[in-house]
């Protein structure tokens, strides 16, 4: 359920109404812009008497929200959520570009890539310590010697880190993390998604390979039920009956997704195309589709690569694509 209250609306009478709808073992989310004040219920709000509460003379109007997912939804928070990654912002206008090798190989590896992304216009250095692989005989990652690495490649260039997470247990390793990526094959992780909803870290989460736009903000859902809100969602490609592409990039889920929910969303062209040439004309189409940014791999040697080295884009590529991605948003978006 929401409430829309009326511009008259008192500090005093929202907050004696807000405790009210609180004691009724309910939970509020409050949502404040330019000609709205909105609170969204979230519980079982079937005690609540709509009548009732439309007669205040504070409130505008009230509606019942059908869809599961209510944190997330844009009923609950109508302008768009800017997630702040240091002094990085992403979502409202802000675009990021997230680029860095798939795993993390080697110190001079890290900081090769890191000083290179950044020259070219990269605001977040990604890059994997923990590796989820389909074959056991395949490269696993260096793990909590990859974050060291990571943590040293930010302070030699000042970029926030984005890596990946694939056990709750390993949390403690992640407190000078910047964003904690949840990838694809955790997408429905709901006992690690519960973890990370009692941290405040923005948290990226990847659409799994057949899942849903309902099933992402749903996983979403489970982030911020636990009281974190500094979610972003990331189209990665789904598996279809197509062989040409490794994924099927379904651009469409980010102008979906921009109606359903306030929430930022990235779009990853390397695991959707799985071939470097690829990734460029779907960087454009994702820019010029209103992502809110994109999440680039870069490697300096992609054919030496322990992990992912045909989508990798070597960090002249990379450049390449970054300027044009400026030059479309100069378009999409001529007032940022």
């Amino acid at each position: 359920m929401v409430i829309i209250l009326k511009q008259s609306a008192s500090e005093a009478r929202i907050r004696d109404l807000i405790q009210w709808i609180e004691s009724q073992n309910l939970r509020t989310h409050i949502s404040s812009g330019d000609y709205a004040t909105i609170i969204g219920i979230i519980g079982d709000t079937s005690r609540l008497d709509e009548e009732l509460l439309s007669s205040l003379d504070i409130v505008d109007g009230v509606k019942r929200v059908s869809e599961p997912y209510k944190s997330s939804n844009r009923k609950f928070h109508p302008m768009d959520s800017i997630i702040e990654v240091g002094e990085e912002k992403i979502g409202g206008g802000h675009f990021a570009m997230i680029a860095g090798p798939c795993s993390v190989e080697s110190r001079e590896q890290i900081i090769t890539v890191a000083k290179s992304v950044k020259a070219a216009g990269a605001t977040m250095l990604r890059g994997g310590a923990f590796k989820p692989r389909t074959s056991p005989y395949d490269f696993q990652g260096l793990k909590a010697d990859g974050i060291d690495l990571l943590l040293e490649a930010k302070r030699e260039t000042g970029l926030p880190i984005v890596t990946e997470i694939m056990n709750a247990n390993h949390l403690p390793l992640f407190e000078d993390v910047d964003v904690i990526q949840v990838g694809a094959r955790n997408m429905q992780n709901f006992e690690l998604l519960k973890e990370l909803g009692k941290t405040q870290k923005p948290i990226l989460i990847k659409r799994g390979l057949a899942n849903t736009i309902k099933e992402l903000l749903m996983s979403a859902e489970y982030v911020m039920a636990g009281g974190n809100s500094n979610v972003i969602l990331c189209e990665r490609g789904i598996r279809t009956f197509e062989t040409a592409t490794r994924n099927t990039l379904d651009l469409s889920a980010v102008t979906v997704l921009h109606e359903l929910t306030h929430l930022p969303v990235v779009v990853d062209p390397s695991h959707a195309t799985g071939v470097a040439r690829y990734v460029k004309p779907m960087a454009l189409a994702a820019a010029a589709c209103g992502a809110d940014g994109l999440i680039i791999e870069v490697h300096n040697d992609p054919a030496r690569a322990l992990c992912d080295g045909p989508q990798s884009l070597r960090p002249e590529q990379f450049e390449d694509v970054a300027e044009a991605v400026r030059q479309i948003r100069t378009i999409v978006c001529p007032q940022q």
